[in-house]
């Protein structure tokens, strides 16, 4: 049993003492980070994306470049307002304040084809985070995209590491593994919601 999910709280307090709090503008470590995320999308284009938790809208801004909609939502008032100044000239990009996974958007009527959980799934007790993975692999369209990337080591405020919200994800019905970066700080796994059967990036591209 994990302790218990953090509280709401802690995410309002966060950014009442800083607009950046972790640093994702300034932070080399996580402008590498994101580049690396979002060129590990298998798809060069996107139909309809979510990207839950998405703080200040840095890796948004990124991910804007390769959806043709993309939902943002975080649970925090503050960095859903710097979200929203940074994404203004993307009309395609849509900010909403959310707590996930109790809140959950509306899904079109054919599903995202892209959900990147970054740095979110380690926040959740059990319940939460199997509640969280079973919205997600519910809202993704069969062949779709599903991106985790997590931190790590150890933080106190965290309910459980970062490689123990992979290990779930990699043994959840419906998804297959179809690429895996793994360094010291963070892990990032790509997953694709099966069926049809997950094919790699120079199979759909007919090489082989």
């Amino acid at each position: 049993m994990t302790p218990p999910g953090t509280p709401a709280e802690y995410f309002d307090g966060m950014y009442a003492g800083a607009e950046d709090p972790w640093g994702f503008a300034t932070r080399w470590y996580d402008q590498r980070k994101h580049d690396v995320t979002v060129a590990c999308l298998p798809r060069r284009r996107y139909r309809s994306a979510f990207e839950p938790g998405c703080s200040t809208g840095m890796l948004t801004r990124r991910l804007a470049q390769r959806c043709d909609r993309l939902l943002a939502v975080d649970i925090a008032a503050a960095p859903v307002a710097s979200a929203r100044e940074r994404l203004a000239d993307q009309p395609h990009v849509r900010v909403e304040r959310m707590r996930v996974p109790d809140e959950w958007p509306a899904v079109p009527d054919d599903r995202f084809d892209l959900v990147v959980l970054s740095e979110l799934g380690y926040y959740f007790d059990d319940a939460g985070l199997d509640r969280l993975v079973a919205r997600t692999v519910d809202s993704l369209a069969p062949g779709g995209t599903l991106v985790a990337v997590h931190w790590r080591p150890a933080v106190a405020e965290h309910a459980r590491g970062g490689d123990d919200v992979h290990r779930l994800l990699g043994g959840v019905a419906g998804l297959a593994r179809t690429a895996r970066h793994e360094e010291a700080d963070f892990l990032l796994d790509v997953f694709l919601r099966v069926p049809p059967p997950a094919r790699s990036v120079a199979q759909t591209d007919g090489l082989w």
